[in-house]
């Protein structure tokens, strides 16, 4: 028994209402004196494998279905011509007989269009995470305004202060009136003769961790480890020059924004440091800051300069690297030219043969400011896990 539905061609836009009748040859023939394309005038065949009910059904009484492309590359995949079936009897014929009407038909090839692209994207994000990215971190740490850039450090100390353990701001930061007076005069001598562009605020952070570590914007926190370590106020001299050279070059400031990634640029350059995984991924960065060689190396460049103009000898930066290559024996240890930075023998050798060549030094502040510098952090509460390791 022969049903009606509505017969768009795709072309002309004219609706026909034609029969519709389910033949056991396994195709819907449909039925109008204006059907011309077909081998009969008057009546089109459609294939059962061929029909396709399209995705987006409006109404839950009616089933529109249309044929697969004669092309298989198509990119619609779905002929243009229209047949929406009404009668609840006539659907469900329909969908008895017809077991493909609701797949969606894939191109030939799309498989290796899909491979092609996800090759493409996996490109496109290494080209933007090792080239893009530093390169606009390099541009942006260079445009960024100093005072937006002292801002967001301030932001990584404090978050610094939270990763060991501090719950309110200042809490593990050390301080005394003779030690902070010690420390004042220290970066005095060390400036005068070495301007640098930025106000720099350098604090000391009660941990026994032999390190420092230089944040965006003129923050240095120098851990009370390390001055522990050091045998005279010559060798946190030269750490405080090495630390001072990385701020001057904004090598923290480039290196944590390469770790925030894209947003991380945007937040620097409209000045929001609400972000706070933003600024966790930063300060991670500084903490676990490896900088390439060449920084590196100009850094004790820059700090073996400043000692020589401020009259205070690099032996004491010998020293220092020294006694850092020394508890590094007996542990695994990369040679030099695999190493992200300048082994510790080099740098204490460079750094002794530039004392070598020096006259008339004296010692950065005299031995009772270098106790009161040692002493800063006597009486302080320790609140923060003390931890272990050098990396300067």
């Amino acid at each position: 028994m022969a049903e009606v539905g509505r017969y768009y061609d795709g072309e002309t836009g004219q609706r026909l209402t034609v029969e519709v009748t389910l033949v056991e040859t396994g195709v819907l023939r449909l039925s109008h004196p204006e059907l011309q394309n077909g081998p009969v005038p008057g009546q089109l065949d459609w294939p059962f494998d061929q029909l396709r009910a399209l995705p987006d059904q409006a109404r839950d009484d009616q089933l529109i279905v249309t044929l697969v492309a004669d092309h298989s590359d198509d990119s619609s995949l779905i002929d243009n011509v229209r047949l929406t079936l009404v009668g609840a009897a006539l659907i469900h014929d329909v969908r008895a007989v017809c077991p493909l009407l609701d797949k969606r038909d894939v191109a030939r090839g799309t498989g290796f269009k899909v491979v092609t692209r996800l090759g493409m994207a996996v490109a496109a994000f290494v080209l933007m995470i090792f080239v893009i990215l530093p390169a606009m971190a390099n541009t942006f740490a260079n445009l960024i305004p100093i005072e937006r850039e002292v801002a967001y450090g301030k932001t990584i100390v404090r978050n610094m202060e939270r990763v060991f353990g501090g719950r309110e701001a200042g809490q593990l930061m050390c301080s005394s009136p003779k030690g902070d007076a010690a420390l004042a005069q220290m970066v005095a001598r060390l400036t005068e003769n070495t301007p640098t562009d930025y106000d720099l605020n350098i604090a000391v952070m009660n941990n026994d961790m032999v390190n420092a570590f230089a944040a965006p914007g003129g923050q240095i926190v120098i851990m009370k480890g390390l001055i522990d370590k050091a045998k005279s106020a010559d060798e946190v001299a030269a750490v405080l020059g090495h630390e001072i050279a990385h701020v001057e070059s904004r090598d923290p400031t480039r290196g944590a924004l390469r770790a925030a990634g894209s947003a991380g640029l945007l937040s620097m350059v409209v000045g929001d440091f609400t972000g706070g995984g933003i600024a966790l991924a930063m300060t991670q960065w500084v903490l676990d800051a490896s900088y390439t060689r060449e920084a590196e190396t100009q850094a004790d460049v820059y700090a073996r300069e400043m000692l020589g103009r401020a009259g205070v000898s690099t032996a004491g930066m010998a020293t220092f690297f020294r006694t850092l290559e020394e508890s590094t024996k007996g542990g695994p240890d990369l040679p030099t030219y695999l190493s992200s930075h300048p082994s510790s023998g080099s740098r204490s050798d460079l750094a002794a043969s530039f004392a070598e060549m020096q006259s008339n030094t004296t010692s950065v502040i005299n031995e009772d400011d270098w106790k009161a510098l040692r002493s800063i952090c006597d009486g302080h509460s320790k609140t923060g896990k003390a931890t272990k390791g050098s990396k300067t």
